[in-house]
């Protein structure tokens, strides 16, 4: 009965309670705070992660350019239904290198956490085209004029530069040669040379070997387009990790 009457002058002064709420919250606080500061980093490393290449970049800013993101999510998660129709659910490594992030909040269209090497180039290339020419209930708009469009990437040096800063591994070699890495990307058997030098760059952060897709993924050998840029970004997604190490495991831990 004393402590409820004690309690009670706390809620009457308000002063005295700013403080007691103020009190709670900064110990709560560092509870959860504090041991953060001993990690190196909060996010496990997965063996195949890496930073886009130059030409997966450029794909990454036309799909948030073009609002891919409103009806797409890039997050499966650990529910059944879901892992059956899309794959292995996603782990937090997967987004350690995006900024931001494209989990989505909403699904009007499927999930494209796992989309990389799903289909082929050339599907992407009809669907991006006209969605209904191979999914004939789509509602999505065409994007056609993707295909038109020369990719402008005088600037991708700085792009590079500037998500080093946010904490993306690119190395100085990596940034010099931003131009010849995009290049090569979508222009297969043009430089053997210089594709040997983009896998060997990439490839060597992932420390696992046949994570980056070399190809020309519109079609169209005269020139790179913002179509190259975007299907080099679709073909990517869900495929730097090696998820049959994950469902060995996850086998074995129900065993």
């Amino acid at each position: 009965m004393s402590f409820m009457k004690r309690h009670a002058a706390v809620e009457r002064h308000s002063l005295l309670l700013t403080v007691g709420i103020l009190a709670v919250v900064s110990i709560g606080g560092l509870v959860e705070i504090a041991p953060l500061f001993y990690l190196e980093n909060t996010i496990e490393k997965v063996q195949g992660m890496r930073p886009f290449t130059p030409l997966e970049l450029k794909g990454r800013n036309i799909y948030i350019r073009e609002g891919c993101y409103t009806c797409h999510s890039q997050m499966v998660r650990p529910l059944r239904d879901e892992v059956e129709r899309y794959g292995h659910y996603s782990l937090a490594a997967e987004s350690m290198y995006d900024h931001p992030f494209q989990w989505g909040s909403k699904r009007t269209g499927p999930d494209l956490a796992r989309v990389g090497n799903k289909y082929s180039d050339e599907w992407h290339l009809d669907h991006l085209i006209d969605p209904r020419s191979v999914v004939p209930d789509s509602i999505m708009p065409p994007y056609a004029f993707l295909a038109k469009k020369k990719l402008q990437f005088d600037g991708i040096e700085d792009d590079l530069k500037a998500l080093r800063l946010a904490g993306v591994p690119y190395t100085d070699d990596m940034i010099a040669n931003a131009r010849a890495d995009l290049v090569a990307q979508a222009s297969p058997n043009m430089d053997y040379d210089a594709e040997d030098a983009l896998v060997a760059r990439y490839e060597a952060i992932a420390e696992r070997k046949g994570t980056l897709k070399i190809s020309d993924y519109d079609l169209n050998p005269a020139e790179i387009t913002e179509m190259d840029a975007l299907i080099a970004y679709l073909q990517m997604t869900g495929t730097l990790v090696d998820f049959s190490t994950y469902e060995a495991d996850d086998l074995n831990n129900r065993r």
